[in-house]
């Protein structure tokens, strides 16, 4: 009889609770199976599947992929090895199934039927879990998505039977006692895009309690306890969940809050009885949510209670009674404010960092959460993927959810909430399209930014009119990076830090710095100076601090600085509490420090370059200096078309004739040009219908230029200056160029 022995791995996201096995293709031929066959799994227990191809990726890996309930059918955990051989199945003619201990289901009239639709053509062993999906119209209601396990109380015949359109399928309403093995909760299959924190957390937390012996021929101590932490929604809770389910371990929940109590010595009596019973039922988890809440720093609180539990959670990770097979999994997103006594080795042996999902992650993400959803074919999860910058785990479900809702909404219209039943036809009709999920994303923004998120205006790089060099060079300096990192790593050079652009007012640069930030995908994160001062000590530093390290962990990201000037003027010119030299400090370290910016791109906006500490300046900070300059008389002509382009223009005007008289005027002149000539008609005629050349020439006798020869002066010089490299620094040479600002 033809057998192999393979290795267990994960079910693929859309696997789960469909009852396939995914075999490579040497494998198969080996077996002389082919896709759709049923084979026969033997772990501790021997359950049957459907064969199915794996993706290539797995090819030659010697593994077998299957979801949590088959697992659980054949009793093996991922990483264990399995016997398979190709089974002969036979017709099934009765198949009793009934829900288990813990669930009460009431069935609805035609609950039988539904099933039967759900597991036609699937292999049943007695003692297996059937898995069945709950839907919209189901009788039997859990959350959607949410596979409901019914365990197969008898089969007629023994053995591996196949369902069939004439099987008789019987459904039990009260539960069976004696099967222990209950098919709910999470698996490893609804975590997606973790892949090597699962390994690490499998490792500290399945092997102990497996194979105990491992450890003692090592002869070390198993590991005492993880600490999971990261930002919110990443998954840290979901992960403890699924690793209780898949050890079969007792699970043990403390919610932080929950155990502080007032009267005197009650809290740790509550913590101490959580681990006397975990001791009892052991091999078993802890699991401390919040661990910040309960366990917070000694010498930061006033109170009492929190140091005594403190330390009473310390005695009892390594006290002098030894814990048996407990493992303490703790999690928390603020880990800096967790006791340090508690993350030294022999108590949180390891500190796991889960954060924000990858692109492949991502996809990983949305397959799971899509996965009971009836989605169009013009949807693609790639794409998703690749728009969800920064999202975490519980941003992705919240969008999924968002985009379900859209559709919904395009369905309500037909829908008479008044009746009982939808119809079924309507229901089969419902399908979530690509416009649901555009729709999402403009809603759902990634929960990490929330605070800092600045609501990306659409510019695109067709609103800059002119400016084609400075366009340019900020491409190379912006655009290049996030979107083509592989052409630097070719030439073997780090790409620049961050671009200054400077220039006279109104050419411009904040302009250039939204249509960057929306052409690159990046998150985008605004710091107007003057809003990040204040008068106490340390906070604004500590802000910069947090923009930053917000920015690193929704990378890619561009952060803006408009006015650099009020934020890092000079050092050593200013009287008074220093603040802006601090302030300055903090950036230099930030922007070329000892901790990598990751993708993070910094750009910078003044119209005052020379007030700039010239730290800041060098390269290796703000690498590119960008000068905006006034528009030539091209680029003026393009201003003017953008300005125009909604506005109802007689056939005498000529725009080119217009830019060939406006020398000296930048881009928010021509803005202005434009408004009051339109302003004008209306004036003259308050039923006017298009604006004509003579309103330009009013407008234009209006609008004074901004530019003039003593700003160009000054900007020429400064131009010069940092090309010759800062030869003088501007501070030698006096307020020369500081003519047109008064």
């Amino acid at each position: 009889m033809n057998e192999v022995q393979l290795e267990v791995a994960k079910a693929y996201p859309n696997d789960s609770g469909r009852g396939i096995a995914r075999l490579d293709p040497d494998t198969l031929l080996h077996l002389k199976l082919s896709p759709g066959d049923i084979i026969e799994i033997e772990g501790a227990e021997t359950t049957a599947a459907k064969v199915w191809r794996a993706d290539r990726q797995d090819w030659n890996t010697d593994t077998v992929r299957i979801d949590g309930f088959t697992r659980q059918n054949a009793d093996v955990g991922i990483g264990e090895r399995v016997t398979i051989r190709k089974a002969e199945a036979t017709k099934a003619e009765k198949l009793v199934l009934a829900p288990p201990e813990e669930a009460s289901v009431q069935f609805g009239s035609d609950a039988a039927g539904m099933v039967k639709r759900q597991i036609l053509k699937r292999p049943v062993v007695e003692r297996d879990i059937v898995p069945v999906m709950s839907s919209t119209n189901h009788p039997f209601m859990r959350s959607p998505g949410q596979a409901i396990p019914l365990i197969a109380v008898e089969t007629e015949p023994d053995g591996v039977c196949l369902v069939t359109e004439d099987t008789e399928v019987e459904l039990r309403e009260e539960p069976i006692s004696g099967f222990e093995k209950t098919g709910g909760g999470i698996t490893y299959e609804d975590i997606g895009g973790l892949q090597s924190e699962i390994q690490r957390v499998r490792e500290m937390v399945e092997l102990p309690m497996k194979h105990p012996q491992i450890f003692k021929k090592l002869g070390i101590e198993p590991p005492q306890g993880v600490l999971l932490h990261g930002p919110p929604g990443t998954g840290k809770t979901l992960l403890a969940k699924a690793v209780a389910n898949e050890t079969s371990a007792s699970f043990f929940s403390i919610a932080g809050p929950e155990i502080i109590s007032k009267y005197y010595g009650e809290s740790e009596q509550q913590l101490r009885e959580i681990f006397e019973d975990a001791k009892d039922e052991s091999p078993s988890i802890i699991f401390i949510d919040e661990l910040d809440s309960i366990a917070p720093k000694r010498e930061d609180v006033t109170g009492e209670v929190e140091r005594r539990v403190v330390a009473q959670l310390l005695t009892m990770m390594d006290g002098l009674e030894t814990r048996g097979q407990v493992i303490v999994i703790a999690a928390t997103n603020r880990v800096d404010s967790v006791d340090p006594a508690l993350r030294r080795p022999g108590r949180f042996d390891r500190e796991i960092e889960i954060g924000v999902p990858d692109e492949a992650g991502r996809k990983e993400i949305l397959q799971i959460h899509t996965r009971g959803m009836p989605l169009s074919d013009d949807v693609s999860l790639d794409h998703l993927a690749d728009e969800t910058h920064g999202f975490v785990g519980a941003d992705i479900e919240s969008l999924t959810k968002e985009a379900a809702m859209k559709a919904l909404r395009r369905y309500l219209p037909e829908i008479d909430l008044d009746e009982e039943d939808i119809p079924p036809s309507l229901i089969d009709r419902m399908i979530v399209k690509d416009d649901d999920f555009g729709g999402a994303l403009n809603e759902v923004e990634p929960s990490a930014m929330r605070e800092v998120l600045v609501e990306l205006p659409k510019i695109t790089w067709d609103d800059v009119g002119g400016l084609e060099e400075p366009k340019q060079n900020v491409k190379e300096a912006v655009e290049w990076p996030l979107s083509s990192p592989e052409k630097f790593d070719r030439m073997g050079i780090e790409p620049p830090k961050g671009v200054l652009l400077y220039g006279p007012p109104g050419t411009g640069k904040t302009l250039m710095a939204k249509a960057v930030a929306n052409e690159t995908n990046a998150n985008f994160i605004s710091v107007r100076g003057p809003q990040l001062l204040s008068k106490w000590v340390g906070e604004s530093e500590k802000a910069i601090r947090q923009t930053f390290r917000k920015a690193r962990q929704v990378a890619p990201t561009v952060i803006f600085f408009d006015e650099l000037d009020s934020l890092a003027p000079s050092r050593g010119n200013e009287v008074g509490n220093n603040v802006s030299e601090r302030v300055v400090n903090q950036l230099l370290t930030e922007l070329d420090g000892l901790e990598e910016m990751g993708n993070v791109m910094v750009i910078g906006a003044t119209n005052r370059p020379d007030m700039i500490d010239p730290a800041l300046l060098r390269s290796g900070r703000f690498d590119r200096l960008v000068f905006i300059g006034e528009p030539e008389q091209e680029g003026r002509e393009q201003i003017l078309k953008i300005h125009t382009q909604d506005s109802p223009l007689a056939p005498d005007v000529s725009l080119r004739e217009v830019a060939e008289i406006t020398d000296g005027y930048v881009g928010s002149d021509l803005e202005s040009i434009a408004r009051e000539a339109a302003m004008v008609a209306l004036r003259e005629d308050d039923e006017a219908e298009d604006v004509d050349m003579r309103h330009f020439r009013q407008a234009m006798e209006n609008v004074r230029p901004t530019i003039t020869d003593e700003i160009m002066d000054y900007y020429e010089r400064i131009e010069e200056q940092f090309k010759g490299g800062g030869g003088e620094s501007f501070a030698e040479r006096g307020s020369g160029g500081r003519i047109g600002f008064q």
